[in-house]
């Protein structure tokens, strides 16, 4: 069967990464999005690199691999927008589509006459999603907005990393960007909601996500800690501030993390280590309890753990079912059978002929699976089929492109 939004229109003006990923959403789940580029340039993303996406030869191209990881199932169309014949095409495409998703600076495409007041008035069922660093109202709105100094404003800097006091302390990003990536996941739900919310009303919106915001709701449980004590959080490293144990621990060859969540599973733990006096100590005999003798349990567990390879610990404690696993690389990630059972990696074929791995969704539907029909375009690979589709001649295409438009 077609994918849950196959019958759904997306025009995709913006790049990098927080748009792209909520319009890659889109494209798994069976819509049709035309994403507009830069003529020439395309999108930013596309020279973040190396590592760069290889031709048919083995050579490298000028797209990055940053770029595949968030545009397949994408048609490219470049179009000049500060032009006023840009301005038009997009705005006829606007006429025809569900959804239109942007991450320019606030008020840039009200001077394009894109806006969402512009398109609300030439489709009033378009749904008309913003993304921005700080969001459509407030003090910070014209300012722009990067992953790495919205993760460091938004608190998410100061609960991650090692203590300052500690080896290699200090405040640290996460390894991925976050902050760009959970907004995309905001604004696929929120996309997906109000094109529900139109089923009813006939009308479409505007959606304001901004990355700050973001960024503050993924804080969870830190953000309630907070409430609850009036103290910041502090960064304990690869530690959990309300569950113990929880954490990495050295075995005699590597690295193993233990998650006990719950006094049950500690019990088992200690049962399956030999090391059942734990249990029954009265420091450690709840949760409460371990979190505040936290290093005192550390230290003891910490001794036990040596004496297995991290293998041997894996394989004792699921036959004893403890929550457990190693410390991955990459490479090790994609070598896992249940990685491989699931079918994460996958390959698609794009213009050239070649085959680009990319990481499937993990979205899964038993009545209508996510298709993977098209692979990271390249850079307007789809300008004149699109255009024909809104029955431009072959003479009016030419003249786009002399004059540069697209």
């Amino acid at each position: 069967m077609a994918g849950p939004l196959s019958h759904i229109k997306v025009l995709d003006l913006s790049r990098v990464l927080a748009g792209p990923w909520a319009s890659q959403n889109l494209a798994d789940l069976g819509a049709e999005v035309i994403k507009i580029e830069r003529p020439g340039v395309g999108d930013d993303s596309r020279a973040f690199g190396p590592p760069w996406v290889k031709d048919a030869s083995g050579k490298d191209t000028k797209d990055s691999a940053y770029f595949t990881s968030a545009n397949r199932g994408k048609k490219s169309i470049t179009l000049n927008i500060s032009a006023p014949e840009g301005q038009a095409i997009a705005r006829e495409l606007a006429k025809r589509s569900d959804v239109l998703l942007e991450n320019y600076k606030y008020g840039d495409l009200a001077r394009y006459g894109l806006g969402y007041d512009d398109l609300n008035a030439l489709n009033p069922r378009l749904v008309y999603c913003s993304v921005t660093g700080f969001g459509q109202t407030g003090p910070y709105r014209e300012r722009p907005g990067y992953d790495f100094m919205i993760q460091g404003m938004g608190g998410m800097m100061s609960v991650t990393g090692e203590p300052d006091s500690a080896p290699g302390g200090g405040p640290q990003r996460a390894g991925v960007p976050i902050a760009d990536i959970i907004t995309g996941m905001y604004a696929s739900i929120a996309i997906c909601a109000a094109l529900a919310g139109r089923e009813r009303t006939g009308r479409g919106q505007h959606l304001d996500l901004a990355l700050l915001d973001s960024q503050i709701a993924l804080l969870a449980y830190q953000n309630t800690n907070y409430f609850s004590t009036g103290q910041p959080p502090k960064r304990i490293g690869n530690l959990h501030p309300n569950i113990v144990p929880y954490q990495p621990f050295r075995s005699s060859d590597g690295d193993v993390i233990l998650a006990c969540g719950n006094d049950n599973l500690f019990r088992k733990f200690c049962e399956a280590a030999g090391c059942q006096h734990l249990a029954a100590d009265s420091r450690f005999a709840s949760n409460g309890k371990r979190v505040e003798n936290r290093a005192e349990l550390t230290r003891l567990l910490q001794e036990v753990f040596a004496k297995k390879t991290t293998a041997e610990w894996v394989d004792l404690l699921e036959a004893a079912g403890v929550p457990n696993g190693p410390i991955n690389n990459i490479a090790q990630v994609f070598a896992e059978p249940q990685v491989k059972a699931r079918g994460v990696r996958l390959e698609l074929e794009n213009a050239s002929g070649v085959k680009v791995p990319l990481v499937a969704s993990p979205m899964k539907f038993s009545e209508t699976p996510v298709e993977y029909r098209l692979a990271p375009p390249a850079l307007g690979q789809h300008t004149e089929e699109v255009l024909r589709g809104l029955g431009k001649s072959d003479a009016e295409i030419a003249q786009l492109r002399s004059k540069k438009i697209v």
